[in-house]
């Protein structure tokens, strides 16, 4: 969707509280932090979210602001904002409103992505494109759908609705997270089969969404048939398979590396290694302070400390982003969203 713009540093990190620290001032100061990422607890209500985003753009106004703000159970960002529907919420509405089925995804979409910019940030996390498994533990209705052809379809018109609104789009977790059944953030999950299989299944959505995603986010999973690393450490996934296989040339953020996944790739500079070495563009050091302090110190000595994709992730809001709440189009969002959370009650 954007353009590439001057480097910025490779890592993102989060805040610890509701306010921007005296130190938090000076360490996204540091050049090597390019990103920063938000949480629940960095939420309270609007008007403080807005002191937030302020605060950091006067510090670092050129600092990629991102959330996780999928809807369902992993939305961030609460009280004040709509209640977002999952992904696999919307597609079951979709699939009863068949003849409306791309609108209601782009529309969903649009509102996610309209109501994120409207307070500064530039983007979230989004969307899934992992295989609907009930079984999975983390997962599960994140995704769309089982289908790769109905995640495929789903979530295009989804990100159609995010470019809409101005917001860059992140395809997550590449090649597919959906079916394992270990939480990536307790354990390393691994999956056994090959690459064919996987090409046949849940490949599909990323080779369908290739040419309108921004950005991709491995998966903390590892495929022995494929490699001996797990995705988000591996050359074979993110340089053979992601870049020259499917052509892929937009941004590549790692999966966070304080998962207990990642932590069999060493410390935390070997893990920021071997991520960037593998081909990620940022690494994401969250809820570890010393181990992002760490990173931050190891990068200011490589060459890799920053990059000159990570800019096309900045947002470009459209017009009306800035008077939201006042326009008929988030009006008649909102009504979608209620009936979609409707038909669950």
């Amino acid at each position: 969707m954007n353009e590439a713009g001057s480097a910025l540093g490779a890592l993102m990190l989060d805040l610890e509280g509701p306010t921007l620290t005296a130190f938090e001032q000076e360490l996204l100061q540091r050049p090597v932090v390019g990103g920063l990422i938000l949480f629940a607890r960095n939420y309270v209500e609007v008007n403080q979210l807005r002191d937030l985003i302020a605060a950091i753009r006067e510090v670092r106004p050129d600092i990629l602001i991102a959330v996780d703000q999928e809807g369902g159970r992993v939305q961030r960002l609460r009280e004040g904002f709509a209640a977002l529907p999952s992904l696999h919420a919307i597609a079951r509405y979709a699939d009863r409103h068949a003849a409306d089925q791309a609108t209601i995804a782009a529309t969903c979409g649009w509102a996610m992505a309209a109501e994120v910019l409207h307070y500064g940030i530039d983007f979230s996390f989004a969307p899934v494109l992992d295989l609907y498994d009930p079984l999975s533990p983390v997962i599960r209705e994140r995704a769309f759908a089982a289908e790769p052809a109905r995640v495929a379809e789903l979530a295009r018109a989804y990100i159609k609705g995010m470019h809409r609104a101005g917001m860059a789009a992140t395809g997550k977790h590449f090649p597919g997270h959906g079916l394992v059944r270990a939480d990536s953030h307790v354990e390393l999950p691994t999956d056994n089969r090959s690459v064919a299989e996987l090409q046949a299944n849940d490949m599909v959505p990323f080779v369908a969404c290739r040419d309108v995603l921004d950005a991709v986010m491995p998966a903390h999973v590892l495929y022995p048939q494929v490699d001996a690393h797990c995705a988000g450490f591996s050359r074979v996934w993110i340089q053979d398979h992601l870049r020259r296989e499917l052509g892929f040339n937009g941004v590549v953020f790692s999966d966070d590396l304080s998962m207990v996944a990642a932590h069999g790739a060493g410390s935390a500079t070997a893990r920021a290694e071997q991520a960037l070495t593998a081909g990620c563009d940022m690494v994401l050091v969250c809820n570890d302070r010393a181990c992002a302090l760490t990173v931050a110190d190891w990068l200011e000595t490589r060459p890799e400390a920053s990059n000159t994709r990570l800019p096309a992730m900045r947002a470009r809001p459209a017009a009306e982003i800035a008077n939201l709440y006042s326009q008929t189009a988030w009006q008649e969002a909102k009504t979608l969203l209620a009936a979609i959370a409707a038909q669950s009650n």
